[in-house]
């Protein structure tokens, strides 16, 4: 055999990789073959890539972000397997995340797929049954690996093509995780983020937003989904929304997220929040957008209060008393 040959017989992996603990010794479980593996992680408005970028460069793996909001959204509207207790369409998800990794196979070199995942972990969407689906569903069955539990689980063609050596698998199943917190010590891995998820959709607060959302505005931007991470969110009619800012974090979000057609309100001379009036409104919404205003500031709330309007380079002043809290709690979203 020619030296030449050593490469042309490298064997590679894409690791659909989270960054939490099971993603890393899935990892390093593959590592141990000899196997080169290259991370492969996604990023969208409901979650970031930020876990998996920092356990990527704690334990050196090369690793490849996509924002795959324009597919994911897509598959929002209309999943499959619908959704979990909230907005969720965990299967749906998996399902999107494998088939674009698989895409990936011929472009990154790669021989297979594999994942963190262990066998009935989670029960909806990691029984046996449903991680068959899923894997069938993505277009690539027979290339995707779950190294942790991969004893427990049907055979794969890496297996049978002795790239991947099946007895170095693992055989993890349940929702336990002694064994993998005993791996990472095995490893080295001391530093690692905690199991929850991550993922807003599986928020009660913003699922219920984005529902209203979904329900009201047929044209919705990401600027929109953007938004429903911040403040308080009032729905006045089925055209207009506004949003409050419950602090100095939301306050600043609201102000980078402002687009020109949309409505600021401040208060004049008490401290209060930042309030916008997304793609603007009319005399009456600006008054209970600017009655929003006072009643979340330090203004007295059975006073005048004077309200600053700004959109584009127009400012003007209202003046209010604060929001009732029978119109607060028929407003509020």
């Amino acid at each position: 055999m020619e030296t030449g040959d050593c490469e042309i017989l490298k064997v590679k992996g894409i690791a659909v990789f989270s960054g939490g603990l099971d993603s890393i010794i899935a990892v390093k479980v593959i590592q141990d073959q000899g196997i080169e593996v290259v991370g492969l992680t996604f990023e969208t408005p409901f979650f970031s890539s930020r876990k998996a970028r920092d356990a990527a460069r704690k334990i050196g793996l090369p690793l490849k972000v996509l924002d795959i909001t324009e597919e994911h959204l897509k598959m929002l509207m209309n999943p499959r397997y619908g959704y979990g207790k909230n907005l969720n369409p965990c299967i749906d998800c998996h399902t999107l995340m494998l088939k674009i990794a698989g895409d990936k196979m011929s472009e990154l070199g790669a021989d297979f797929i594999f994942t963190g995942e262990v066998l009935g972990q989670r029960p909806m969407s990691q029984g046996k049954q449903m991680l068959g689906v899923v894997a069938k569903n993505s277009g690539y069955a027979d290339y995707i690996l779950r190294p942790l539990s991969a004893k427990l689980l049907p055979e794969t063609k890496p297996e049978r093509e002795g790239k991947i050596n099946r007895e170095m698998l693992l055989d993890i199943q349940g929702r336990g995780r002694k064994i993998q917190i005993s791996l990472a010590e095995h490893y080295g891995i001391s530093d690692y983020a905690p199991p929850a998820g991550g993922c807003l959709l599986t928020d009660p607060m913003f699922t219920k937003r984005l529902r209203d959302l979904f329900d009201h505005k047929k044209d919705f931007t990401i600027r929109d989904i953007e938004l429903l991470k911040f403040g308080r969110h009032f729905r006045l009619d089925e055209k207009t929304k506004i949003v409050v800012g419950r602090n100095r974090v939301d306050n600043e979000a609201i102000q980078r997220l402002t687009e020109t057609r949309d409505i600021t309100v401040y208060t004049v001379s008490f401290r209060g929040p930042t309030v916008l009036i997304p793609d603007g409104g009319n005399a009456e919404v600006q008054q209970s957008a600017a009655a929003l205003c006072a009643r979340y500031s330090d203004a007295p709330r059975d006073e005048n209060v004077a309200v600053n309007c700004v959109s584009g380079n127009q400012s003007w002043e209202i003046v209010v008393t604060a929001a009732s809290q029978e119109n607060i709690s028929r407003w509020m979203i």
